[in-house]
């Protein structure tokens, strides 16, 4: 086995410094605790980037969600519909509190969600009070269509975009896409602030009970006074510094993964049975994850993939495994964008390998990683 292993995706620090010079600047004026100038400004230099109003710094991307379902006012019973080839952090906070999600099946020219499992969805359900949609893996859903259909029932849109800053959608940047969208810099995203999130909105109303609810409630008088119950949901300043400075080699980061993708894409073209995920003409990804999905037909299997991989030390996973196929949500609704047989989603994750796409591999490394795969393809 390789002495020394390549990861699926992990925090890659800017070779310039950036970050530890806005550490070294929180720690010499005593900034060691939630809040400060790092914090406030991380937060502006985000919605900057991002062309929202305002945004708020947050211990993660799943506190994001909570927030955002708190500030649209979901309550115990409520329905919200929900991506369901996602990670458990784009649902969880559902269950927080007490509303019930319903699964909605991808399409399987995206891997995002299905506009016709959406619309069945409301047939049935009418009125949700929400709707969760995810860009997964790095590439945005097709929002002219799903907010068409949302918007005929009077539904906000969270976007879940904690997989895709830096992605665009017909030159929208994610994450403005939606009514609230939420952002991820947990330490495989694509950048990292170590662990952490952000909530991003035009309504400054929003924003400020986010970060108001976030910091547990907290009244603004003299004495410790909550009317509500609140959240230790705040970002650190020590956190924000990194993120500031990973914000500095984002654009660095998006072209080194988009490299990696067309990489695997040109080290695949002569074996049939292997596609990259599809990437759609409305926009343009930040190719967070390079993913391959197996012909139906492949003798191969993904964890043939995955285990010959890990023999070198190499990281590598399945897609995520779809929500409506997780034992705690076993018994929640689902609409498949398919008419009998196995779900999209399902079908995707039958077949999906998740390939090593860290922003330090070398051009051996990925070279490695595809020589790999092509051996067991027969192909040198």
């Amino acid at each position: 086995m390789r002495e020394r292993r390549i990861y699926l995706a992990s925090p890659h620090m800017s070779k310039q410094g950036f970050e530890k010079q806005y550490i070294d600047e929180a720690f010499k004026t005593n900034w060691i605790s939630p809040l400060g100038p790092n914090v406030d400004l991380f937060e502006k230099e985000l919605a900057d980037y991002v062309g929202v109003s305002h945004a708020a710094a947050l211990s993660s991307g799943t506190a994001a969600i909570h927030l955002a379902l708190k500030s649209l006012g979901i309550r115990e019973g409520d329905l919200v519909f929900c991506s369901s080839l996602t990670f458990a952090g784009s649902v969880n906070p559902v269950l927080y509190e007490k509303a019930i999600p319903v699964f909605i099946d991808s399409d399987s020219s995206s891997w995002n969600m299905s506009r016709e499992a959406l619309r069945k969805a409301y047939q049935v359900y009418p009125a949700p009070r929400a709707l969760i949609v995810v860009n997964l893996y790095g590439q945005s859903a097709d929002y002219d269509l799903i907010r068409e259909i949302a918007g005929e029932h009077g539904t906000p849109i969270i976007e879940d975009a904690a997989e895709s800053l830096g992605a665009t959608y017909k030159g929208v940047q994610t994450g403005a896409l939606g009514d609230i969208g939420i952002f991820s810099f947990n330490g495989n995203k694509i950048i990292t602030t170590s662990g952490g999130g952000m909530l991003v909105c035009n309504d400054e109303e929003i924003v400020k009970k986010a970060r108001f609810w976030a910091t547990q409630a907290r009244e603004a008088v003299p004495w410790y006074q909550h009317n509500e119950v609140g959240y230790n949901y705040r970002m650190s300043n020590i956190c924000a510094g990194i993120g500031r400075g990973q914000l500095k080699v984002l654009e660095e980061r998006i072209a080194k993964k988009k490299f990696i993708y067309e990489l695997y894409q040109e080290s695949f073209a002569d074996i049939p049975e292997i596609r990259m995920m599809p990437v759609c003409d409305y926009g343009s990804p930040n190719y967070w994850l390079s993913c391959i999905i197996l012909d139906r037909s492949c003798r191969l299997k993904p964890f043939d993939l995955i285990s010959a991989l890990a023999k070198e030390n190499i990281e590598s996973r399945p897609v995520w495994k779809p929500m409506h196929l997780q034992p705690v949500y076993a018994d929640k609704p689902f609409f498949s964008s398919v008419e009998g047989g196995i779900s999209a989603a399902e079908d995707i994750f039958n077949r999906g390998v998740c390939l090593p796409s860290d922003t330090k591999m070398t051009t051996g490394d990925i070279e490695l990683v595809a020589g790999i795969i092509r051996q067991l393809f027969g192909k040198q």
